[in-house]
């Protein structure tokens, strides 16, 4: 007790006052803050602060011994009143209001602010374990709230009947309440463990520490208000009983426990007496006075235990301390953060003699404040519109200038409104619809703008903020007209080879990874052999990628969409559950759920790759890193072995990114050695301890893929964005070789070193493309885009590398320096790939030979019921009836509407298309195009669809619900999947599709048809000469085949038949040289009838037989002429087949 007594002495005596700061009560805390009194202080347990709130909601820092300010927020409103209490964080600092509790960082910046109905007066708040994870807030009411500082959200709304006024933590939680009660609350139940009266009247102070709790607060006397008490009250918490009380003549009513010596406490007054005690020997003692104006408010002690603070009502702090050049207040040597110094300039001569080029300019590398955000820049005038060509071309000159008749294009006092910022030529100019270039006969082709013609925007790159992020890479909208999507002129944003892919379906952000894996060659052979198998699993992603990259290749540039990926993906329960479906996702980043999404995509692949093929080993050495993780149990040494393959590497920037000139940044091939072998130290169950320890891990990789993937994990560790931004710290060439378990890259001179000197066996890999993650301004929403080296899958190797941008639906050649320049304001990378560069161009079209054709010649149905044998197809016979290239094959679709068009009317009146109407697939009906079967169906396929139809259209789909319900069908249902692979095996055997509107069809049926392998009778039979409008099939059946088609409802059988036959009279009319004159006379008789087949009383009064079926006389004009003599066509007799 005599050393405690002496440590006691020593540190009480050498305390004198170091500073004394006033701080005015009408600009308390801060300028512009409201007047207030100091309502509470604290030092801050991180950083040399300390803490100071007023009655005004407000608080304010003061940095180290000369009380420098620091910071100052209002973190509670006005109306709440004072400031109760602090807490200090990691995180930041906590303050409670009467109303709210909020957590800011010790800068300054808001993290969080909660504030409920239930809380009316809060008065105290603590932690509830050690490391600080949870706070609990308690008050003068009936409800305690349980609060998780990471995510500022209130975990548990606790009941209480007792009402609280100071909280403190050690072992126990201990609570005053406001009747001069102790309790000791357990920390996880909250229920109470210890409670005791401590005053007769409510508390004033109480500290814990050390397993000493010291309270000190009022005593009630007879006829005569409360006042302090003249003992500070002691309890020991281990043995949960009280100790001998601390004598303090003044009037305890302040209580600090040292933080380092475990039995000190120090008592102070409202005179200013502050007394330093060992509880344990009462006796040793020292007191201290100090100079207060009227009374004392606080006392608080720095955790340093060096300093101690006190507040008086003449709103003046004063630190004590042993000296003010020793003195600090936190333990911790987290440094505190100020603004950088502003370098003075060096004196530069300006006069007549001194050159302009010592003058130096400011550089800028981040945005300026001046910046502002597009919605606070307002256009004050606009660009002189241009005078009206037709003005000019009637101009004549007059006594004052020229006259010319107004064209009257406008409204009357209606002005053109002509933007700047349109004017210089930066801006996207949205292009025509394709109805409106038509109807525009003075726009010539030449003179068509092409978005892809922009000028390259690689200068001035270095320095790119979102305001100044390159057209070509900002969001892609498609506009929609009254026609659709159909209308909008996609070859405007994209006049190369390379089909890009639209962007109005949901999910559509998976469009650049798909493209990036559309141009790595053995991912591309993989799915395709996968889709020519024999798989026919309803979403199986591997079969959708080779059927979306197949369309792509046949479509060399044309529109293109991944609607059927999309939905496959879209209907796996464990992409919902993985929350990476727009649906699913609104709170991920498009960086997380890209990175996400390619992870899941690959397992996928994997799975459905097994799902048919007997020997995975193909798979396994084309996207499969062979690894192996070895855990060491740190506890009893025992190691495992595991071997788990990954589809992917996440690189890891786990390095010294702080470099110093002498040090210089690690290249991308250090970077991706660390990535192979990661170490961490996870708590895993141990076989040989049988629970749960700390174990060290490490993975060794045995062999890497070809085609090796990345995910830069940029959104987990942003630090690594520096490396990023270095000019060529991508490379093109890497070269990996795996020794011992041990990967080790090189690249660039290192690498051509390597490889003349022949030291290892090294693999060079070539890079494929990436997908960036590009947020292009303050209204446009972030997006991705993809950066592929599309010289690298062709089928002839290129000179050079031919990179291009694939922006959705834009796509466009760019120079390599463009497409390898990254800067963390606008573009960032998310995924690359890598391939094997003895791959490259290694496109492999075997698959062609090896087609699986067998559901070609089976009849499906998932129905419940049998189906009706009259409503089977009669399928090929694979003897006599094999399709093959040249093979003509009538064909007609239905669709049903899944989604409505969304539309809103503008304030002017105008109609805009939001989303237009969404079609599903809902029956196909292939007939035989020759022989004697010659228009029975081989093919008619009811669409099972597991998404809720809207309108069945069944006028003219002749679809009704009945038809497409498994338990109520009478025609036979399959899957989208079985019908869709049909088609495509058709496709590929080189048949050609005849049938009417087949454009449109295929479109919705998301199949690309080149035009050598498509007959299409709209076509036919369109003369632009004489109208823009095509003919309807039943007005064609009508005038050329005498035939009512489609009176009551449509029926895909006949239509396809009708086609057919259609198309044959196309052929004899070719034959005779009257093709020209037949399809005049078909618009002249369309213009008499309105393009409208006439009612039976209309052709009786014509003069046609009942039928519909009478050759008129030629000359009549009426109906169309009888089939002239030439060469002799096929069979035309109408062929009665099942189902019509």
């Amino acid at each position: 007790m005599e050393g405690w007594g002496e440590g006691v002495y020593l540190f009480a005596t050498h305390f004198t006052q170091v500073q004394r700061l006033q701080i005015p009560a009408s600009d308390s805390l801060g300028i512009g803050a409201a007047s207030g009194s100091i309502s509470t202080i604290a030092f801050d347990n991180v950083q040399e602060l300390l803490w100071v709130g007023n009655e005004s909601g407000r608080i304010a820092s003061y940095y180290g011994p000369d009380l420098q300010r620091y910071t100052s927020i209002r973190a509670h409103p006005i109306a709440e009143g004072a400031v109760k209490q602090f807490l200090f964080h990691e995180r930041g600092v906590i303050s409670l209001g009467s109303r709210s509790v909020h957590l800011c960082s010790r800068r300054g910046l808001n993290q969080w602010h909660i504030s409920v109905p239930s809380m009316t007066d809060l008065r105290c708040i603590g932690f509830l374990d050690k490391d600080n994870s949870q706070i609990l807030v308690a008050g003068c009411q009936n409800v305690m709230y349980k609060i998780d500082v990471e995510k500022g959200q209130i975990v548990q709304e606790i009941p209480t009947l007792y009402q609280y006024m100071i909280l403190k933590y050690c072992h126990y939680v201990c609570a005053a309440t406001t009747n001069g009660g102790v309790q000791l609350l357990d920390p996880e139940s909250l229920g109470v463990v210890k409670e005791w009266q401590a005053h007769t009247n409510k508390l004033s102070d109480m500290d814990a520490q050390n397993n000493f709790l010291v309270t000190c607060g009022w005593s009630n006397r007879p006829y005569s208000p409360p006042t302090y008490e003249s003992f500070a009250k002691v309890y020991d918490l281990r043995k949960l009983q009280q100790l001998p009380p601390i004598p303090f003549q003044g009037g305890a009513a302040f209580v600090q426990m040292h933080p380092k010596m475990s039995t000190t406490s120090i008592i102070g007054s409202t005179r200013g007496q502050i007394q330093v005690v060992d509880l344990m020997n009462p006796n040793t003692s020292t007191l201290h006075q100090a100079s207060v104006l009227n009374s004392m408010t606080k006392l608080t002690l720095a955790p340093s235990g060096a300093a101690w603070a006190i507040a008086d009502q003449g709103n003046i702090i004063q630190i004590w301390g042993n000296s003010r050049s020793k003195l600090h207040f936190s333990e911790s040597q987290v440094a505190t953060e100020f603004s950088d110094e502003i370098a003075p300039q060096p004196p530069m001569a300006f006069d007549s003699d001194a050159p302009f080029s010592t003058i130096g300019m400011p550089f800028y590398k981040e945005k300026l404040l001046s910046a502002w955000p597009e919605d606070l820049v307002y256009e004050v005038g606009f660009v002189s519109p241009k005078i009206d060509p037709d003005v000019i071309k009637h101009m004549t000159p007059t006594s004052i200038g020229f006259r010319a008749p107004n064209p009257r294009k406008t409204l009357r006092n209606q002005a053109t409104k002509v933007s700047i910022l349109d004017s210089n030529g930066t801006a996207i100019v949205a292009p025509k619809f394709l109805s409106e270039r038509a109807r525009d006969s003075n726009e010539s082709p030449e003179n068509q703008r092409r978005i892809s013609d922009a000028e390259s925007f690689t200068e001035g790159l270095a320095g790119s903020t979102k305001a100044d992020v390159p057209v070509m890479y900002r969001l892609m909208e498609i506009k929609y007209s009254r026609y659709g999507v159909d209308d909008f002129d996609f070859r405007y944003y994209n006049k190369t080879e390379y089909s890009g892919l639209e962007t109005h379906i949901t999910n559509s952000y998976l469009n650049p990874l798909l493209q990036l894996f559309r141009f790595t060659p053995l991912f591309r052979n993989l799915a395709l052999h996968h889709a020519a198998s024999g798989c026919i699993s309803e979403g199986c992603l591997l079969c959708e990628l080779g059927f979306l990259f197949d369309m792509l290749e046949k479509a060399e540039g044309e529109k293109c969409h991944a609607t059927n990926f999309l939905k496959a993906f879209s209907s796996i329960p464990d992409a919902k559950k993985l929350q990476i479906t727009e649906e699913t996702s609104p709170q991920n980043t498009l960086e997380v759920r890209v990175q996400s999404a390619n992870r899941f995509i690959l397992n996928q692949v994997v799975l459905d790759y097994r799902g048919v093929a007997l020997d995975d080993s193909k798979l396994y050495q084309t996207i499969v890193v062979n690894a192996f993780t070895n855990m060491r149990c740190l506890s009893c040494r025992h190691e495992t072995f595991r071997n788990i393959p990954k589809l992917l590497v996440d690189l890891s920037y786990q390095l010294n990114l702080n470099h110093r000139i002498r040090n210089p940044p690690p290249t991308f091939s250090r970077v991706l050695e660390e990535s192979f072998k990661r170490e961490s130290n996870p708590r895993v169950f141990c076989d040989k301890c049988r629970t749960y320890r700390q174990v060290f891990s490490c993975e060794t990789v045995d062999s890497v893929p070809p085609v090796l993937v990345l995910n830069t994990g940029l959104n987990k560790q942003p630090e690594g964005k520096q490396l990023w931004c270095i000019n060529g710290w991508l490379p093109e060439r890497i070269g990996i070789s795996v020794e011992n378990g041990k990967v080790m890259c090189s690249e660039g001179e290192h690498l051509r070193n390597l490889q003349n000197r022949h030291i290892r066996q090294l693999t060079i890999y070539n890079l494929i493309g990436l997908v960036a993650d590009v947020n292009s301004g303050d209204h446009q929403k972030p997006h991705m885009v993809s950066l592929i080296d599309v010289g690298l899958s062709t089928r002839q190797p290129q000179a050079e590398s031919q990179w291009h941008l694939f922006n959705d639906f834009l796509v466009r050649p760019v120079e390599k320096k463009e497409a390898l320049h990254f800067a963390t304001s606008w573009k960032m990378p998310t995924v690359l790939i890598y391939q094997h560069q003895s791959a490259s161009n290694a496109i492999d079209d075997t698959w062609k030979q090896s087609l699986d054709t067998i559901c070609l010649y089976q009849n499906w149905s998932l129905n419940l019921y049998d189906v009706p044998r009259e409503n089977w197809p009669v399928v090929l016979d694979p003897s006599v009836e094999s399709p093959g290239p040249g093979t003509y094959i009538p064909i007609d679709t239905e669709f049903v509407r899944l989604q409505q068009e969304e539309i809103e009317i503008l304030a002017s009146g105008d109609r805009n298309v939001i989303r237009p109407t969404r079609e599903g697939l809902a029956r196909v009906s292939v007939l035989r195009g020759s022989g004697p079967d010659e228009g029975v169906p081989f093919i008619n396929d009811y669409i099972s669809i597991s998404e809720p139809v809207v309108d069945y259209v069944t006028k003219y789909s002749g679809v009704t619900a009945e038809d497409l319900d498994p338990q109520r069908s009478r025609h036979p249902l399959v899957p989208l999947k079985v019908a869709y692979k049909k088609l495509w095996l058709l496709l590929n055997l080189g048949c050609i599709f005849v049938g009417h509107g087949l454009i449109k069809d295929f479109r919705n049926v998301n199949m690309f048809v080149p035009k050598d392998q498509v007959v299409d009778t709209v076509t036919l039979f369109y003369n632009p000469s004489r109208s823009k409008r095509n003919l309807s099939l039943r007005f064609l059946a009508w005038y050329l085949l005498k035939e009512n088609i489609q009176s009551q409802t449509h029926d895909s059988i006949e239509d396809a038949w009708s086609a057919l036959r259609l198309w044959k009279k196309y052929e004899e009319f070719k034959d005779a040289g009257i093709v020209e004159k037949m399809i005049d006379e078909i618009y002249t008789a369309g213009r008499k009838y309105n393009y409208r087949v006439p009612e039976k009383r209309e052709e009786r009064y014509l003069g046609l037989g009942a039928s519909g079926r009478e050759t008129p006389e030629a000359g009549s004009g009426v109906s169309g002429p009888t089939t002239p003599v030439g060469k002799k066509a096929g069979a035309t007799e109408y062929f009665e087949s099942p189902g019509r």
